[in-house]
């Protein structure tokens, strides 16, 4: 990425209205806006793997990444993140370890919004860790739809194979 393009992705990241993005009080959106770190990512760059310790909540503000996982020794596409999309929910509510692994899709930048902040934005405002927890059970659910869908596709084309 270009210098230039890359401190103007910065200025437009530092400029999101985490409050209102995350319904929470303008002291919360306010602590979490001044800790944010803007991180330019690459096409194939890995952002983060799974099982490793996460640093924070990423909010993906340009570009794409796939993320992917593997559960039950099998690697499992869980779909691709776009800008305004909220990533490792799971990680930065619950035991802080990645959940999967984000590779970038096209290049793009992601807000980090680190632990730290969170739990302290957290303590002045709670209602905002139930908020990030409904918001992770709708991700479940996408990401439940989306690999019982791959795999009622992938049965449907071994049923036709075997006719």
């Amino acid at each position: 990425m270009q210098a230039g393009a890359s401190s103007r992705t910065a200025e437009n990241a530092a400029a999101v209205p985490l409050a209102e993005l995350l319904a929470c009080s303008p002291t919360a959106g306010s602590l979490l806006n001044r800790s944010s770190i803007c991180i330019p990512f690459e096409t194939g760059e890995v952002v983060f793997r799974q099982g490793e310790p996460s640093r924070g909540l990423y909010l993906v503000v340009t570009g794409t990444l796939v993320r992917k996982a593997e559960r039950k020794n099998t690697r499992v596409t869980l779909g691709i993140a776009r800008a305004g999309d909220l990533l490792e929910l799971s990680a930065a509510l619950g035991d802080e370890c990645h959940t999967c692994t984000a590779t970038g899709q096209a290049p793009g930048t992601l807000m980090l919004l680190p632990i730290e902040a969170l739990r302290s934005a957290f303590e002045s405002y709670p209602p905002l860790r139930m908020q990030l927890l409904g918001e992770l059970a709708r991700e479940v659910s996408r990401s439940y739809v989306t690999v019982s869908a791959e795999r009622l596709q992938a049965m449907r084309g071994n049923h036709r194979q075997s006719m």
